[in-house]
């Protein structure tokens, strides 16, 4: 690898931007329905979950909150499994794509599949974040 790629890569900011740009998805959505709570609250509905205003409370909690520990705090390990335990059940709930067929089901089964690689993408992130907060390096580092 180029010089130059690792020293960006091994920036700090580069870390932060990576997990600003990871959890722009949930702070995007969380402020959003905060900020349009009748929004929030027709999105709970729609999806036939009730009560509406609790529904929208706890995803506006998890997503906000979420976000912030893995972007901030020590406790990235956690604010990731939020959002990948959050994530993972919005599957069923919004992109049942098994129950669909056509468009419709390989658009849903697109959003899912989506859902995955952010999974994917969190549990990276408690990782890397981890391994930043105790000095931890990748074995293939030292050799």
């Amino acid at each position: 690898m180029p010089r130059w790629v690792a020293a960006i890569l091994d920036a700090p900011a580069t870390s932060m931007v990576g997990r600003v740009l990871l959890t722009f998805t949930y702070w995007f959505s969380g402020l959003t329905k905060l900020l349009d709570w009748r929004g929030g609250l027709s999105e709970m509905a729609h999806f036939n979950l009730h009560p509406e205003p609790a529904y929208a409370a706890a995803t506006i909690v998890a997503t906000l909150a979420g976000s912030a520990l893995v972007v901030w705090g020590p406790y990235a390990w956690l604010g990731a499994g939020v959002l990948a335990v959050f994530t993972a059940v919005t599957i069923p709930i919004a992109h049942p794509f098994w129950t669909l067929s056509g468009a419709s089901a390989s658009s849903e089964l697109k959003h899912a599949i989506e859902h995955v690689a952010c999974i994917g993408g969190l549990v990276l992130a408690a990782i890397l974040r981890h391994r930043e907060t105790t000095g931890r390096r990748w074995e293939a580092s030292r050799q």
